[in-house]
């Protein structure tokens, strides 16, 4: 299971990381350790990807499993509160992005959960996908 965090600035605007390992963008995140909380593994994730510090609670906004890699994935809206948007170890780079920028840098798969945050609907989005296109 993962989780990852939707950043979102007063503009609107998504906050995306291009990861290290594979260079894609998307919203920050990962998997959730043993023992782990999931507000627990949102924020350090969202810290240690971007070093800042969200809020919590934060916003459930969509459920999303990976049909290949057999990963469920919990992506939540979340609100910045402390720090300043850094890169790390695990983050290349940091973009503050809009909806159309946000299509344009993403694949399908971690477009579409960006989106359903930036939209906040209720109830949350169920989506399935194959790593790159939704199914």
């Amino acid at each position: 299971m993962s989780v990852a965090g939707v950043i979102v600035d007063d503009a609107g605007r998504a906050l995306l990381i291009q990861r290290r390992d594979n260079g894609q963008w998307e919203p920050p995140g990962g998997v959730v350790e043993a023992g782990e909380t999931l507000p627990d593994a949102l924020q350090r994730e969202v810290l240690e990807e971007t070093g800042i510090k969200i809020a919590l609670p934060a916003t459930l906004t969509g459920v999303y499993k990976n049909m290949t890699g057999l990963i469920v994935s919990l992506v939540f809206r979340c609100e910045a509160v402390d720090g300043t948007p850094s890169t790390g170890p695990e983050t290349y780079a940091l973009r503050w992005a809009t909806r159309d920028e946000v299509a344009e840098l993403a694949d399908e798969a971690y477009a579409i959960r960006v989106l359903d945050a930036l939209d906040a609907a209720a109830p949350p989005a169920i989506r399935a996908h194959d790593g790159v296109k939704l199914i």
